[in-house]
C-alpha cells in the first residue's frame, strides 16, 4: 500500500466488505487516535471481532494489524511534519480561519494530494498507457464537470507534440467517436469517482470497438476501474471547504504531467522540433517575446 496509508484507504472503500468498510472510516476519521489503540479496541470501536480487523489489514496490503499500525504511525508522523511545514497545527478549514490559514492549509492538501498520488501511483500501467498512446493512431480522451479540465488538458498536451487526440466532453459526440475507434487507437477517461456514468458508457463503447482503455480515478475498485485495460489512481483528501472536485483536479492534472512525460520521452526526436513549432505559430498573440516553450 502507498505510503499514504488514509489516502490509501479512501481509494480502497468501494471494494470492502461492510465489516471492514467500517474499520476503514474510523481510521480515515481518527487515524492518530487508531495509532494508539490496540487490535482489540479498534475491534470494539468499530463493533466487529478482531478476525475481522486482521482480515482487514491484509485486504489493505499488510500482513497483520502491527505492521499496518506501524504503517499508519509513519503516514501520520508525516501529515504532522507537513502540516509545521506550512505552518499550521491542522489541516480542516474553520469558517473563522484567516486567509493566511486558508492559504496555507490548502497548500498543504494540495501537496500532500500530489505527494500521494505520485507514491502509490502503479509506474508500470503508465508505462503500457505511454507505450499504447505513442503506437496509437488515435486517442480518445474524456472526462465530464472537473474531471473534463484534466481530460482537455492531456488532450492539448498530446496535440502539441503532433499525436492525433481528441477531447470530448459531449456525450453524443463521444460516443460517435468511440464507435469509430479501432484496435490499435486507446480512449482514456477521467472519472473521480470511478461511477460516472457518461465516462462509462464512453470506454465501454470505445472497447467494443477494439480500443485499449484506460482509466485515470481515486477508486482503483471501483465498477469502472474492474473493466479498464489499465488503471492509474489519484489519492486525495476532502474537508468542509475542499470537496471531491477540487481535491481530484491538482491530482489528475498530476497523472496527465507525469503521462505526458513518459510519451514525450518516447518521442524525444520528434517532440522537441513539435513542441518548438506549436510555441512559434502563437508568439504573435503574445505580449511577451523569446521564453522557451513548453507543454502548459
Amino acid at each position: 500500500m502507498a505510503h499514504d496509508v488514509v489516502a490509501a484507504l479512501r481509494g480502497a472503500l468501494p471494494g470492502l466488505p461492510p465489516s471492514e468498510r467500517r474499520i476503514a472510516e474510523h481510521v480515515i476519521a481518527s487515524p492518530a487516535a487508531v495509532v494508539d489503540q490496540t487490535i482489540t479496541e479498534l475491534a470494539a470501536s468499530c463493533s466487529t471481532s478482531i478476525a475481522s480487523v486482521v482480515r482487514f489489514c491484509r485486504n489493505v496490503g499488510f500482513a497483520g494489524y502491527r505492521e499496518f499500525r506501524r504503517a499508519l504511525a509513519s503516514s501520520v508522523g508525516r501529515d504532522e511534519v507537513s502540516l509545521n511545514r506550512f505552518g499550521v497545527s491542522d489541516s480542516d478549514i474553520d469558517p473563522d480561519d484567516s486567509a493566511r490559514d486558508v492559504i496555507a492549509k490548502l497548500a498543504f492538501h494540495e501537496a500532500r494530494s500530489i505527494e500521494a498520488t505520485a507514491e502509490g501511483l502503479d509506474a508500470d500501467a503508465l508505462d503500457h498507457i505511454a507505450e499504447a498512446v505513442v503506437a496509437a493512431p488515435r486517442t480518445d480522451v474524456y472526462g465530464v464537470a472537473s474531471s473534463g479540465l484534466a481530460a482537455a488538458d492531456l488532450q492539448h498536451k498530446l496535440h502539441r507534440i503532433g499525436l492525433t487526440s481528441y477531447y470530448w466532453s459531449d456525450a453524443h459526440f463521444a460516443l460517435m467517436s468511440a464507435a469509430v475507434l479501432e484496435p490499435g487507437c486507446i480512449a482514456i477517461g477521467f472519472s473521480h469517482s470511478g461511477l460516472t456514468v457518461e465516462i462509462a458508457e464512453f470506454l465501454t463503447a470505445a472497447r467494443r470497438a477494439g480500443a485499449t482503455t484506460a482509466l485515470i480515478t481515486n477508486f482503483r475498485n471501483s465498477p469502472m476501474a474492474e473493466n479498464a485495460d489499465h488503471v492509474l489512481t489519484t489519492s486525495t483528501s476532502e474537508t468542509a471547504y475542499r470537496p471531491a472536485n477540487m481535491s481530484s483536479r491538482i491530482a489528475q492534472l498530476a497523472v496527465v504531467d507525469f503521462l505526458f512525460v513518459r510519451i514525450a520521452q518516447r518521442l524525444y526526436r520528434s517532440s522537441t522540433p513539435e513542441l518548438q513549432s506549436t510555441y512559434d505559430a502563437v508568439q504573435r498573440h503574445r505580449l511577451d517575446r523569446g521564453r522557451p516553450p513548453s507543454a502548459g
